[in-house]
């Protein structure tokens, strides 16, 4: 950097000028005039690509980052205390007052994160009433507390603007165009959008709790509470990775035709990792879900050691009735099918995507059960369990 020489008498006054500058900007501006704040610091995101949390004296900074795509996109919320003028510099962000006092929910990971720091009686709106695990909400739907606004795509904006929420929590993927939802945003309703299934880890989908957290103001709360189930999750993941067999398997059932096997890089096959398998797509890029055909599948499924994540199927003979081939596979002959559906509720609502997405330590504590029984013999299957 090039040198530069003041006169004697310059030394000291620039200097003054610029902490003047700095102090005074640094302090929150009453008066209606120029809002800007130092900032504080930042939330500790260990394992989570998809957002992040930068805290200022008067406000929070959430960025939810783009994963897809050539140039990836940041869109960004001001999270402000009721009362408190908004910062200037962000005129693309959305405002979002925090406490949120009301939430609409658009899918059941929603509800998981409300209920995990506390605040599921925030919820005043969902997509759809018909599957709900939360003992809260669904106690508020029977109360009337909680109105159904429409799924993504076919939501009930009218529906939507009368009821003033706090926010509207979305899915979908960073890369989605957020047209269809000016209309919300233009009647003053925030739209945060909620990608969480795009991580690559469990932990990292988990971590997603801490953003509910900034909008809740619970984050010390919801920090010790993630430290817990974090520090469980490593501690069985050593023990997955300690075993010396690692089994084969194959994981779920064609729809429509086709057979959805997890990418490579999901959070599904860290999963099958952590728990010491052997899957056969596993170096497969992609985060989501890799369409195969039956004969791409069977070859695999004919050999494999287990089948895991059957859908909606509650027996062998239900799997058989569907495609007679299957009973040909051998996780078929040997007994060896394990599905996610052991908490179903009275209202067929599935619990494992709903408390099992912030509770990773729970399903590997099932997977490791399941693949290598003798290394958790103590553990009861908390959201698999067997078909017979």
């Amino acid at each position: 950097m090039k040198k530069i020489n003041y006169p004697s008498f310059s030394r000291i006054f620039p200097c003054l000028i610029v902490s003047l500058l700095l102090i005074t900007s640094c302090k929150q501006n009453h008066s209606g005039q120029k809002h800007t704040s130092a900032k504080t610091g930042s939330a500790e995101i260990k394992y989570a690509k998809g957002f992040n949390i930068d805290y200022y004296d008067h406000y929070k900074l959430v960025s939810i980052y783009s994963g897809m795509g050539a140039k990836p996109d940041t869109v960004q919320y001001v999270l402000l205390a009721k009362g408190v003028k908004a910062p200037e510099g962000y005129k693309k962000a959305q405002l979002i007052e925090i406490p949120v006092k009301s939430l609409v929910a658009m899918s059941s990971m929603h509800i998981a994160l409300a209920d995990f720091v506390g605040a599921a009686d925030a919820i005043t709106g969902l997509g759809s009433l018909k599957y709900v695990s939360s003992e809260t909400v669904r106690k508020n739907i029977a109360a009337g507390k909680v109105k159904e606004v429409g799924i993504d795509g076919t939501m009930n904006d009218e529906v939507l603007i009368s009821m003033k929420p706090g926010l509207v929590m979305v899915m979908g993927s960073p890369d989605a165009k957020f047209s269809k939802y000016e209309t919300l945003s233009g009647a003053g309703v925030p739209v945060m959008l909620n990608s969480e299934w795009l991580e690559t880890t469990p932990l990292g989908r988990a971590e997603w709790v801490k953003l509910m957290a900034a909008l809740m103001d619970r984050e010390k709360f919801v920090n010790t509470k993630f430290d817990a189930l974090e520090k469980e999750y490593k501690r069985l993941a050593a023990i997955g990775a300690k075993a010396v067999n690692k089994p084969s398997l194959i994981c779920g059932m064609p729809y429509k035709g086709t057979w959805y096997v997890p990418d490579g890089d999901s959070y599904m096959v860290q999963f099958l990792k952590d728990a010491g398998t052997t899957y056969n797509w596993a170096n497969i890029h992609g985060k989501g879900s890799l369409p195969l055909s039956f004969e791409a599948v069977a070859p695999v499924a004919l050999k494999a050691d287990f089948w895991l994540n059957v859908g909606t199927v509650d027996s062998k003979n239900d799997i058989k009735a569907i495609d007679s081939r299957y009973a040909e596979f051998k996780p078929f002959k040997d007994n060896h099918i394990f599905n996610f559906n052991k908490k179903v509720n009275d209202i067929g609502s599935n619990d494992y995507w709903e408390s099992g997405a912030v509770n990773p330590q729970l399903v590997l504590g099932d997977l490791i059960r399941i693949f290598h029984p003798e290394l958790l013999p103590d553990h009861q299957l908390v959201y698999y369990k067997q078909l017979n």
